[in-house]
């Protein structure tokens, strides 16, 4: 047959040769361009090949990196063992042992994260394979393929995944070593320890244990099958799956879990069936949350982030076992708020100290620690008032005065010379009841601001500031004459004087305050007060005289209020000027309290007739009554000191008549300290002892 054109004439030889040419060409055409692709499909093989293996080849080995330090989440309990709180953290971290993780939940966990965990060594190319199928037929990534041991290297060694292909090789080969090294086991307890369940209300549940009394408030050991699956489904979204947030999501993430695991033969079709009718069961937890004792809790914690470290503290698995005692703390609050409520707007402050320890027993401020979160009782710092005469009496005391037989003039105004180039220091007591020729002994029951003025002038102010530092307080002072009568340039807080005077109270052994008992790390070390810290301020002699002077005050002088029926109570109390700040500061043998009333944030006037021994010794009194009924002696030492009468620029004989006033105050003392305030004149000079106008009772 010869082959024609279109319009019929017969195709030259030429024109067939190059027509059959033309009809040949697309068989050729698809052969070539499967060749190149195939070649090309090659070459990419072998490109991507080679450049994993380079990835992988740079990556760093296990041996050279440590796992990231995660932490732990720190509980502090009082001295009882109760808890306090769980510092707060944006992280809930309570790692536990594979024995105390149900079956369970270790079965939900390998069959809906990675069902071949005990075949693979780390990768499960099958598992790869098969998401990329699913993945390609969805047209979208609907599945994963990491193993547990992958994601187990991602949480220990990679401190901020990014979801590319080169963390995915690292992930492999760190899985891959992984496997080499551990045991199956040992993995599982690490990936459950490490996983991520859920964030809410700010912090996230990391490991089972956390989530277990996040979501059920029970341990994990407690959780039932269908708790487990709940909770074995969360990782993969724990946003999308939160139970708070989306129940029925969450239910619905349980129930695959539940059908995976009968599928893979972990459970029978009866426990199945069971666990998909089961409601979610939540039961929030407010642990985490909670705070019982908010002020002192955070006292607690701000010193243990001054010790070890903000990182230790809230990310250490720290048990922190503090001193407070709960029933004393519970009195306290009481008590304090039994004292300033009647009085409309002031607030008050109590700390009481073992003196034998230093312990801090009872830490109570007035107020909602909602609306404000300034402790008054460690933070507060306020003019102390006659509260501070006694470290003068016990310098005076160290340096063989005889309080019994020294005498000075009580008349106010006394008018003290301070040198050529300072202004006079011009003191008032605020009633000639005080007034006289006065021990001080009687300066002291009367609270006499005279006498302490020339007596800090004759034993030397600095001598005073160092013996107040060496008996527990800490705040700085100026070493000025005024400081004696409470002239103080920044004030001084509760928990100081309750601690200064806990030092008499242990016969002038000196105990740092402390809150914490004791500390207990994860890796098992422990840390407790050193006793060697305590320093001695006095000799048991010398603070038996200062204490024996200090009962006055409470048996005759201006804290009779104070006195709940023993013999053995010691205290001072102290009123600041316009009646600003109130203060009695006492103590038995087994406990010294500090009480303060007055406004937290001005120095507004309590009233006319709200002095230390009308305002904060009657809460003194009912605290102390019900925290240390057992009214124990003081111990008389076996060596009392060797005291005389001394003579300074400002004493005057015991028996040289007063111009005003010529009687032995002790026979005529009020039943409160209505006179026990002093005033620095307007203009004193701060140099000579002024200190500002802020002192007195």
């Amino acid at each position: 047959m010869v082959a024609r054109y279109p319009s019929g004439e017969p195709m030259t030889a030429r024109a067939r040769k190059r027509h059959r040419s033309r009809g040949s060409s697309p068989g050729k055409k698809v052969l070539l361009a499967l060749g190149v692709f195939v070649a090309l499909i090659g070459i990419g093989v072998a490109s991507v090949g080679f450049w994993v293996l380079d990835v992988a080849a740079s990556a760093p080995s296990i041996s050279e990196l440590k796992p990231i330090k995660r932490g732990q989440t720190s509980f502090i309990y009082a001295s009882d063992g109760s808890e306090l709180g769980a510092i707060q953290s944006d992280a809930i971290r309570l790692p536990v042992g594979l024995g105390e993780i149900p079956r369970s939940l270790e079965r939900a966990t390998v069959a809906i994260e990675d069902e071949n965990f005990y075949e693979h060594g780390g990768v499960d190319y099958q598992a790869i394979v098969r998401a990329a199928f699913e993945n390609l037929e969805a047209g979208e990534v609907r599945q994963g393929a990491s193993t547990i041991t992958q994601q187990l290297a991602r949480n220990l060694y990679i401190a901020d995944p990014e979801d590319d292909i080169q963390r995915k090789i690292v992930e492999a080969k760190l899985a891959g070593e992984l496997e080499d090294e551990h045991d199956k086991s040992w993995i599982l307890e690490q990936y459950l320890n490490t996983a991520s369940y859920g964030t809410n209300g700010g912090r996230t549940a990391v490991g089972v244990e956390a989530a277990a009394q996040v979501y059920f408030s029970k341990h994990a050991s407690e959780l039932t099958l269908a708790e487990s699956a709940l909770l074995a489904g969360l990782p993969q979204a724990p946003s999308e799956y939160n139970p708070f947030l989306s129940p029925d999501a969450a239910i619905e993430r349980r129930n695959l879990v539940l059908r995976e695991m009968y599928e893979q033969g972990h459970i029978s079709l009866e426990e199945e069936e069971r666990g998909l009718k089961a409601g979610l069961g939540l039961l929030g937890s407010d642990r985490f949350e909670t705070i019982r004792e908010p002020y002192f809790f955070n006292y607690v914690e701000q010193e243990l982030i001054s010790k070890y470290g903000v990182n230790t503290v809230r990310q250490g698995g720290l048990k922190v076992y503090t001193t407070i005692d709960p029933r004393l703390q519970d009195v306290a609050r009481e008590a304090v708020d039994d004292g300033v409520a009647p009085l409309g707007g002031p607030a008050g402050a109590l700390v009481s100290t073992d003196p034998s320890t230093g312990d801090i027993v009872a830490m109570a401020s007035s107020g909602d620690f909602a609306a404000r979160q300034y402790n008054l009782a460690a933070q507060g710092r306020r003019q102390p008032g006659s509260s501070f005469k006694p470290f003068a009496l016990a310098e005076a005391i160290s340096e063989g005065v005889d309080p019994d037989a020294t005498y000075y003039r009580g008349t106010s105004p006394v008018t003290i010379k301070m040198g050529a180039y300072s202004a006079p220091w011009v003191v008032n007591n605020s009633s000639e009841a005080s007034s006289g020729t006065l021990s001080l002994t009687a300066a002291t029951t009367a609270s006499t601001n005279a006498v302490y003025a020339q007596l800090a002038v004759d034993i030397g102010p600095d001598n005073i500031a160092d013996m107040a530092h060496d008996l527990g307080i800490t705040t700085p002072l100026d070493g000025f004459p005024a400081e004696t009568i409470g002239g103080l340039r920044i004030g001084v807080s509760p928990l100081e004087m309750s601690n200064a005077y806990a030092s008499f109270a242990n016969g002038g052994l000196h105990n740092p305050a402390t809150a914490i008992a004791k500390v207990e790390f994860p890796n098992g070390d422990v840390d407790e007060p050193d006793p060697a810290e305590s320093n001695r301020a006095l000799s048991a002699g010398e603070a038996y005289e200062v204490t024996r002077i200090l009962e006055t005050v409470v048996d005759s002088g201006t804290a009779t209020a104070a006195n709940y029926g023993c013999s053995d109570i010691a205290g001072k109390t102290g009123t600041t000027d316009e009646n600003t700040d109130a203060w009695f500061v006492g103590y038995t043998p087994n406990l010294s309290t500090a009480v303060w009333i007055g406004y937290p944030d001005s120095r507004t006037t309590l009233g006319s007739s709200a002095f230390g021994g009308t305002y904060s010794a009657p809460i003194w009194n009912e605290f102390m009554s019900q925290a240390d009924p057992a009214c124990d002696s003081f111990d008389v030492p076996d060596e009392l000191p060797d005291l005389s009468s001394f003579s300074g620029e400002h004493t005057v004989s015991g028996s040289e008549p007063d111009p005003a006033y010529d009687t032995d105050t002790t026979t005529t003392t009020k039943q409160s300290d209505a006179y026990d305030d002093a005033q620095l004149q307007p203009g004193a000079d701060p140099a000579g002892g002024g200190g500002g106008g802020n002192n007195g009772d």
